[in-house]
């Protein structure tokens, strides 16, 4: 169980509602996310220090390494998200 619960965000959330919530932090509509627009969508779920998990969740998932998250590397991003901070309850 994570040590935060935020209140925008209804608990549990499936793997589909966490990526389409993080789609629409696309805000230049490019179908890729950068990490200021990761920074921001894990701004919004509550989490501390999201630039570095931003950081980190880019590292991670980034499979071709060009510094955005495609919709290919959005699986990825949505698994590491999940099992990293808990989105399955508070």
């Amino acid at each position: 169980m994570p040590i935060w619960c935020p209140k925008s965000v209804n608990f549990p959330l499936t793997d589909e509602q966490l990526k389409g919530l993080l789609k629409k932090y696309d805000k230049n509509g490019d179908g890729r996310l950068s990490w200021r627009e990761l920074r921001e969508a894990f701004r919004s779920l509550g989490l501390d220090f999201s630039g570095w998990r931003a950081w980190r969740a880019l590292r991670h998932a980034d499979g071709n390494g060009d510094g955005y998250i495609s919709e290919k590397e959005m699986k990825e991003l949505v698994e590491y998200a999940a099992s990293k901070w808990g989105f399955s309850g508070c």
